[in-house]
């Protein structure tokens, strides 16, 4: 898998914003097949720094409705949440 499909995006958020700040964690939403060990590779590598540690979490897509009574869902997602070593950053502006 390539790295540009492995992960998607990185997620800005208030609670990434406090992890960032706190923790030296980053939150990307990856691919859903993808594997911690695959997450730590791209991040690494697009990125420029050194990943400690990777934690993942499948994410249930949420139930949507559009001026109808059927509800429709959005697709379900991963969250992999990425701590770095200490001095390192991800530039996200």
């Amino acid at each position: 898998m390539n790295i540009y499909d492995v992960v998607k995006t990185v997620r800005l958020t208030e609670k990434g914003t406090i992890l960032s700040a706190k923790f030296n964690q980053y939150t990307v939403v990856a691919d859903r097949r993808a594997t911690k060990l695959q997450i730590r590779n791209a991040v690494e590598q697009l990125f420029s720094v050194k990943v400690l540690k990777v934690n993942t979490q499948n994410v249930a897509g949420k139930l949507r409705r559009q001026h109808t009574a059927a509800a429709g869902r959005d697709p379900n997602w991963k969250k992999a949440i990425v701590t770095l070593k200490a001095g390192d950053k991800i530039q996200l502006t």
